[in-house]
């Protein structure tokens, strides 16, 4: 059995979270929040979330854990047979990380903890975040998923990268960043819907508050 460590709160935890769920593999969940420690190292080399401990060890690194799923061949693909057809979900995926999910990081400290930014810093955001979803708007498909007819990693991205951008465009900068995207407006509401989705929801919103006290004794 696989042992997923992270917590609820991390997107990209719940990214892997959702894979495994799709393809009914079994797994145990640990809690494991990023620290430098010792003993945290020994099973993430940077210390960071997820990572998913197997048989032989630990995989880090969400990208490289979602394929490792994939090349277990077992529960349903989320990935293309096709090689071209894999590579345009795999570059879907990319694109919301770098362009999307990277930019509005940038500025959650200000848009969900209080923080106060540099300006520079979030104009940089803004303008990242609008030439990201122009791209995601050129390239994914919404037809209906991100990538085609079925669901894939790049939707794992979308789903739990897109919300957060969104917020922040719309705390920080007045901003619909899906204005121009019903398809993709559509395909959020339709993945709410998924049993999985909502069952990590709710995980989330159990999780949030020791994630906060957390954040609060830092401070």
């Amino acid at each position: 059995m696989f042992k997923l460590y992270g917590f609820s709160v991390s997107n990209y935890y719940n990214m892997v979270k959702l894979a495994l769920l799709e393809k009914g593999l079994p797994f145990e969940e640990v809690t494991f929040y990023p620290t430098q420690t010792p003993e945290s190292l020994k099973i993430s080399p940077r210390g960071k979330v997820p990572v998913l401990g197997t048989e032989r060890g630990y995989i880090n690194e969400t990208a490289v854990i979602l394929e490792f799923l994939e090349s277990t061949g077992k529960g349903v693909s989320l990935l293309p047979a096709d090689a071209f057809e894999r590579a345009q979900v795999l570059a879907l995926a990319k694109e919301i990380e770098l362009y999307i999910e990277l930019p509005a990081r940038a500025c959650f400290g200000e848009a969900f903890f209080g923080a106060v930014l540099p300006e520079a810093i979030k104009e940089k955001s803004r303008t990242e975040l609008l030439l990201g979803f122009a791209a995601l708007g050129r390239h994914g498909k919404f037809a209906p998923y991100v990538a085609g007819d079925s669901l894939s990693i790049a939707d794992l991205y979308f789903l739990y990268s897109v919300p957060p951008a969104i917020a922040v465009g719309h705390k920080l900068f007045g901003l619909d960043l899906l204005a121009d995207m019903p398809k993709a407006k559509a395909l959020l509401e339709r993945l709410e819907q998924n049993s999985h989705v909502q069952k990590i929801a709710a995980d989330k919103d159990a999780a949030m508050p020791a994630f906060l006290a957390m954040i609060a004794a830092k401070k």
